[in-house]
């Protein structure tokens, strides 16, 4: 069975317009396509979405303007966890406001607290809100990591505290978060090449980068794991493995943003501090692409 947010999270791209404004009608063409392509949630201001280059306004925006083209705010989760629990719990009134269904609470950054001081922070914006939380544990990116005992605590006193986004990748503290829930504490894997190892360990689905590029296919994998056809779910996971891991070869979402216009879809340029693909990465994107059969020529996703 899926998870509440369904096998297939998106963590959509922020389309920027030439002059690096926000580029709303984008962001709704964007939206659209998606959940016509495998998606069943979108998260918006991720880090995907250059979430620490956009301001709270542009945030409100965003989340406005994908929950209209949702036509469903159930299916639209926002981003509104930083480094400061004051600024996180005044961001999940906005998104609460705009429609939103869920929220993605990342680790804070920078300021790396400890375990009670992580679970004073997040237990400040579940309070906050009665709308479902997913947590987001990522240490590689914010140099903190919430352990499987504070997982279990949170998740034991806040009834709205649902589920993990899990980028740590060990699969041993994600067997014993299955075992210690029995499953209740939905798992997703927060990294497209660590699906299938999760959905062996008790995962429900992925917040995906690459389901702006293969979203049925990720369906298509998580569907045939839940079936007992492991063997189709294996294949569809070698088939892509090239581009899980190729498209994170620089910083994301440089080389997604690249791949999105050479399809023709909404993207535009990144902001500062992050740049645009040199012209080298694009064509090493390209071949991504193409080894996928995402452009003429190539084989068949």
């Amino acid at each position: 069975m899926p998870g509440r947010f369904g096998r297939v999270v998106t963590a959509m791209a922020t389309p920027f317009t030439r002059d690096g404004d926000l580029d709303l009608d984008g962001a709704q063409r964007l939206a659209r396509h998606l959940l016509d392509h495998g998606t069943d949630t979108l998260l918006l201001a991720g880090t995907t979405g250059e979430s620490p280059t956009l301001t709270s306004e542009e945030k409100v925006a965003l989340w406005t303007a994908t929950v209209e083209a949702a036509g469903d705010g159930a299916k639209v989760m926002a981003g509104t966890s930083t480094y400061s629990t004051a600024e996180s719990v005044e961001l999940t009134h906005l998104a609460e406001k705009s429609g939103v269904g869920s929220l993605l609470l990342v680790t804070p950054y920078y300021n790396r607290p400890p375990q009670e001081g992580l679970i004073a922070h997040f237990s400040a914006i579940a309070q906050a809100t009665g709308l479902p939380c997913m947590l987001y544990n990522i240490p590689s990116r914010t140099a903190c990591l919430i352990e499987v005992p504070t997982l279990l605590r949170l998740f034991e006193r806040h009834d709205n505290i649902v589920a993990v986004k899990d980028a740590v990748g060990d699969m041993s503290a994600a067997s014993r978060l299955r075992r210690d829930t029995g499953g209740a504490m939905e798992q997703y894997s927060g990294d497209d090449k660590n699906l299938l190892p999760l959905l062996a360990v008790g995962g429900v689905g992925v917040v995906s980068v690459l389901s702006h590029l293969v979203g049925p296919a990720l369906q298509e994998l998580v569907r045939a794991f839940e079936a007992g056809d492991v063997g189709r779910a294996l294949e569809l996971h070698l088939r892509h493995l090239a581009l899980f891991e190729g498209a994170f070869a620089t910083s994301s979402p440089i080389l997604l943003k690249s791949a999105l216009a050479q399809l023709g879809l909404p993207a535009g340029p990144l902001r500062p501090p992050l740049i645009d693909a040199t012209p080298e990465q694009a064509e090493f994107m390209r071949g991504l692409l193409a080894d996928a059969g995402l452009l003429p020529g190539g084989a068949s996703a």
